[in-house]
């Protein structure tokens, strides 16, 4: 008779048979599958199926104190959530099963009693009553021996450590269990950042070898990212040589995200939202006439130069303006590398799971880009842009090795330096949305009464809108004062600190939620600092010049 098969297995094959009959698989692919992923060894030291009686016996007399809490007590569940608590922590890193064992002394011997279903019950229902977060994965069971009975409830190391009991992190240290130490707790953070691969670096399972452009990184990448020496002693397949640099996963047979993105054949039929977006429109606000409209998309190895050249040839303009009787300057509505900048940082942060595009938007009076997903991991409003981070680290680096970026965490400086030198206000960077990062570049004073369109309709248009109402930061529109000279104003002033309301009232603002908005918040990291940054609505909050 046929053995029957584990658990584990019959879960999978359940699952794999509801996935074959959603994308149509052959049944014989099927089964292969399912035997292969049935074999593949867990990635913990252990069986993925709950022990059996021989191992809970070994476990009674086992040495390694730090995985095995026996206790002969029911009621005390502090004890055994604190206990879970601190198996799923794993502290000395051994990706070992914890194991809570009741009903036996610490010597290892059986106590006697009788495990019933509501202690069963009261154990299991520690995983989800949501006093241990992140949720724990455990197993729990009741094993039945002529001494009498034990409950073992079996604990896998967290991928998301530090897990907490009721706020506390709770770790084990040999036989004996504490609450981590402040260093401790950022070891545990530490490892939780090491186990979460980023999203360019998840296989697309979907995706296969002939959906990269294979020759293009064989004879223009690889040479790139490695010398030539290495290139040539390397005598592995392309497989091999793209699982090497993450562009490929060997275990799924797959390229990763960061392939795909990078050098897809066609990288939306993935990724629905991996495009950019350009509107020009006819006024200050998106009420205007759409004046040219364009997309741009494909793999970044071609995008990104395409993107250079429109941002090059269609939105940057230049004109000769007097200077003096006899001479003439030549005025810039934007610096090129400002802009080609932001839109580089755009490609390179962007949340590439929204199916929201790179939104490039040209209004009279200046640009906006906004791109899917706000600050990311140590970035925060209030140390941007002093400290950065990587949503996709491969698709960074790709683009370092393509000299499209360095990685020097200047971007944001070099932007402001450009736009001073070519007589643009600052540009105004928005990093409070969570979900999304918006900047305003406003055009030169001199450039932006050539380019709005001499349309009578759309004058009006513009002009309508801009009357009797307050301006929000995505219409960044030149007025008496000029931004420019309420900037200067703002930064003068608050060489000293400054609360908002005295720096409104210095500037001529009455409407300080407005004037907060419109021009403190675009400021904040680049041009002045917040007193207390880690309570940025207190009361007593104060602005100083940096």
């Amino acid at each position: 008779m046929e053995q029957e098969k584990p658990l584990f297995h019959r879960i999978v094959s359940f699952f794999l048979a509801k996935l074959a009959i959603a994308k149509r698989i052959p049944i014989q692919i099927l089964s292969v599958n399912i035997t292969i992923f049935a074999q593949r060894p867990s990635r913990y030291n252990g069986s993925a199926d709950m022990i059996t009686k021989g191992e809970v016996l070994d476990l009674l007399k086992s040495t390694e104190t730090y995985r095995v809490e026996r206790t002969i007590s029911t009621g005390n569940m502090d004890k055994f959530c604190e206990a879970i608590c601190a198996f799923a922590n794993d502290m000395p890193n051994s990706r070992k099963n914890g194991y809570l064992i009741i009903g036996a002394y610490d010597d290892g011997t059986l106590a006697g009693m009788k495990v019933d279903d509501g202690l069963l019950k009261k154990v299991s229902g520690i995983r989800s009553d949501g006093n241990i977060l992140p949720l724990p994965t455990m197993s729990v069971d009741r094993f039945v021996f002529p001494e009498g009975d034990l409950l073992v409830a079996e604990v896998r190391p967290s991928d998301l450590p530090p897990v907490r009991y009721r706020g506390r992190a709770f770790i084990r240290i040999g036989p004996r269990r504490d609450i981590a130490t402040e260093a401790e707790e950022r070891i545990l953070a530490e490892r939780r950042c090491s186990f979460m691969a980023t999203f360019d670096a998840t296989p697309c399972l979907n995706a296969k070898l002939e959906d990269l452009d294979v020759e293009y990184i064989k004879n223009s990448y690889l040479p790139k990212f490695l010398d030539e020496e290495a290139l040539t002693a390397d005598k592995r397949d392309i497989k091999g040589q793209l699982a090497s640099i993450h562009l490929y996963d060997r275990e799924n047979d797959c390229p990763t995200y960061a392939g795909i993105i990078l050098f897809g054949t066609n990288p939306r039929y993935f990724l629905l939202g991996d495009y950019v977006q350009f509107v020009r429109f006819a006024g200050n606000d998106k009420g205007g006439a759409v004046l040219n409209e364009r997309q741009f998309m494909g793999p970044l190895y071609k995008m990104l130069p395409a993107l250079e050249s429109f941002v090059r040839d269609g939105i940057i303009t230049q004109r000769p303006v007097p200077e003096s009787l006899f001479r003439e300057k030549t005025v810039w509505n934007y610096p090129e590398g400002a802009i080609r900048e932001l839109m580089m940082n755009a490609c390179m942060h962007r949340d590439y799971q929204s199916n929201m595009p790179i939104r490039l938007y040209q209004f009279d009076n200046y640009i906006e880009i906004m791109n899917a997903g706000g600050l990311y991991g140590e970035a925060r409003p209030e140390n941007f842009p002093s400290v950065n981070d990587y949503r996709n680290p491969l698709v960074a680096e790709a683009m370092r090795v393509m000299k499209y970026v360095n990685k020097f965490n200047r971007g944001v400086t070099r932007v402001q330096e450009m736009l001073k030198d070519n007589g643009n206000a600052p540009a105004a960077f928005d990093v409070n949305t969570i979900t999304a990062f918006r900047v305003a570049v406003e055009a030169t004073k001199d450039s932006d009464k050539s380019e709005s369109p001499k349309s009578d309709t759309s004058q009006g248009t513009s002009q309508g809108t801009s009357q009797g109402t307050s301006q929000p930061l995505s219409q960044p529109l030149s007025q008496p004062p000029s931004r420019l000279a309420i900037i200067e104003k703002i930064i003068e002033y608050c060489k000293e600190p400054r609360s908002g309301v005295e720096i409104a009232e210095h500037c001529g603002f009455k409407d300080t939620k407005y004037f907060r908005e419109r021009y403190l918040s675009p400021l904040l990291g680049t041009r002045i600092r917040m007193t207390i940054p880690d309570k940025p609505t207190s009361r007593f909050q104060k602005y100083q010049s940096l």
